[in-house]
């Protein structure tokens, strides 16, 4: 019971997190103000206590990126449950866009165990983000100025620019008012390319050890660098360095050397593919640097 349980109280404790933060996302929508508003919006939480209805404003914005990410962790937990791995069910983390993760509670027996649970997570949830963001773009609206309006505002993977440029030809997609529906899944892009970061136990790390084995700590190492590098374009990756050389980017030794067949390897193309169209140098941009990654 216990198992179930927590699982669920987790989760509903997150939806009720990310339809709060939707409320506000739907707010700013509905009146082409910046997305980004730090002081007003936590202030602006507690009209949710005085009038609770405003919440179902913000069930597109949650229901949109919890499906992303149940796909993704019902990915990996199918993928355990086809290869005989005993896991957990899904722990969300009750915040507005933190994630979830599964406990595996049995070994793996082989690499292309480790490669099939590790992959599944990210292409079940891409293929449901996908058709999010593009519902959400087509929902969205150009309003000259907004990305200079505010305080910051968000950085564009190659997924919105090139979903973005064919639905708006011409326009400056830094003044793109985000529809609630595409904000989660710019958030389920985020979450994405943080997983597949090829560094220790992330599901990128499990892919790479699953395809070089003891050669996966130098990808790691490597990894690690180049985000420490990346926190001079956009500070927390200064931050998700450290983490991640101090707890991170080991991986748990698998036995059985056997190498990936050639579908697994194809897929190992479309997981760096997933990772190209997903990653962000700087999501989020301060305007009063006077600078936008594009």
């Amino acid at each position: 019971m216990r198992a179930i349980l927590i699982p669920l109280v987790l989760f509903l404790l997150t939806l009720l997190c990310t339809t709060a933060l939707g409320a506000r996302v739907q707010f700013h929508f509905e009146r082409n103000l910046p997305g980004l508003d730090f002081v007003e919006d936590f202030i602006a939480f507690g009209d949710l206590l005085h009038h609770p209805a405003l919440l179902l404003d913000g069930l597109p914005y949650s229901l949109t990126l919890l499906l992303i990410l149940l796909a993704h962790e019902f990915g990996h937990y199918f993928a355990c449950r086809y290869h005989g791995v005993l896991c957990t069910l899904p722990w969300f983390l009750p915040a507005p866009s933190f994630g979830a993760f599964i406990r595996f509670r049995s070994p793996l027996k082989s690499r292309r165990e480790l490669f099939d649970v590790g992959i599944a997570g990210p292409l079940a949830g891409f293929i449901f983000l996908l058709p999010a963001l593009g519902i959400g773009l087509a929902l969205s609206r150009v309003v000259p100025g907004l990305g200079e309006a505010g305080e910051a505002r968000l950085g564009l993977p190659l997924a919105v620019q090139w979903v973005g440029g064919w639905l708006f030809p011409g326009a400056n997609l830094a003044d793109l008012n985000m529809h609630p529906v595409a904000r989660a899944a710019w958030v389920g892009l985020l979450a994405t390319a943080l997983n597949l970061l090829p560094v220790g136990q992330l599901d990128g790390g499990h892919v790479v050890y699953s395809w070089l084995g003891k050669r996966h700590r130098w990808v790691s190492l490597s990894t690690i660098a180049a985000l420490a590098l990346l926190g001079f374009l956009f500070w927390p990756w200064f931050f998700w360095a450290g983490v991640l050389a101090l707890v991170g980017r080991r991986h748990f030794p698998v036995y059985d050397d056997e190498a990936l067949d050639g579908k697994r390897k194809a897929l190992l193309v479309v997981a760096a593919v997933i990772f190209v169209l997903a990653f962000m140098p700087a999501p989020l941009q301060y305007n009063d640097t006077q600078e936008w990654l594009h």
